[in-house]
């Protein structure tokens, strides 16, 4: 029952929040559904720790795109060894889960020691960035643990954490497989779970708006101004105020 409620409820309940939440927060508060931008308030740190963390989760989403999506089958089948799909995914994971740490340490202490910025910060972006952070630490210290420090043996979470994570999109859930995972993995997994099922109620909303429709939106066209007010000729006895000192 234990395994059933960590590795199947629970990734159904948080599933079941992050979908009908969105729904739920886009009918009743389109209006919060922004970001609340600080950025006038302090730009300096903003500056570098915003592209830090944002092109650094990016590069960390599409990791695991690839690493939790794509079965290990597939990338054999393209020509890619296991010692090829280690050395990628080790050098490129390091390097994003690095700058992913240091940009969000700079917005955190941004958002701690700015005046402004910290009295703008509510409740729940407290709790997601605490989430977040936690995330990001066990993602970095699994990488570290398994493929630096080779503290988890020969486990292979390919086939393991993968496998169980594509059976529940696949409503065939194999909760066996989480058991035997390292507890990093299964803390990395149980708080960015707990992280979805956050999403919809903070901030991290924006992520899907992106303005996508930017790319194909229509010119904005500006035209001049002509000396005149408004498009038609002023009415007898309607001359602009200054007109007859400018005649």
């Amino acid at each position: 029952m234990r395994e059933i409620l960590l590795w199947v409820v629970i990734p159904y309940l948080c599933l079941a929040f992050f979908v009908f939440g969105h729904i739920w927060r886009y009918r009743y508060d389109k209006f919060g559904w922004t970001t609340r931008s600080s950025q006038l308030y302090e730009s300096r740190l903003l500056r570098w720790g915003s592209p830090l963390f944002h092109f650094g989760i990016l590069a960390v989403f599409l990791g695991h795109v690839m690493g939790l999506g794509i079965p290990e089958s597939w990338t054999t089948a393209m020509g890619i060894s296991d010692a090829q799909y280690h050395v990628l995914a080790v050098s490129i994971g390091s390097v994003a889960g690095f700058c992913t740490l240091v940009g969000l340490t700079l917005l955190i202490y941004r958002r701690r020691t700015v005046g402004p910025v910290f009295s703008a910060t509510t409740r729940m972006d407290k709790v997601m960035y605490l989430f977040l952070a936690l995330v990001i630490v066990l993602g970095v210290w699994n990488t570290a643990a398994g493929s630096i420090l080779n503290l988890n043996g020969d486990y292979d979470y390919r086939t393991g954490v993968s496998e169980w994570f594509r059976s529940i999109f696949l409503f065939q859930p194999r909760p066996e497989l989480m058991v035997d995972a390292p507890f990093g993995f299964q803390a990395h997994a149980m708080v960015a779970m707990l992280l979805f099922a956050l999403w919809p109620f903070t901030r991290l909303v924006h992520v899907l708006s992106v303005p996508v429709f930017y790319l194909w939106r229509p010119y904005v066209v500006y035209r001049s101004r002509s000396d005149r007010p408004g498009n038609r000729a002023p009415r007898p006895g309607w001359d602009p105020a200054d007109a007859k000192a400018r005649r």
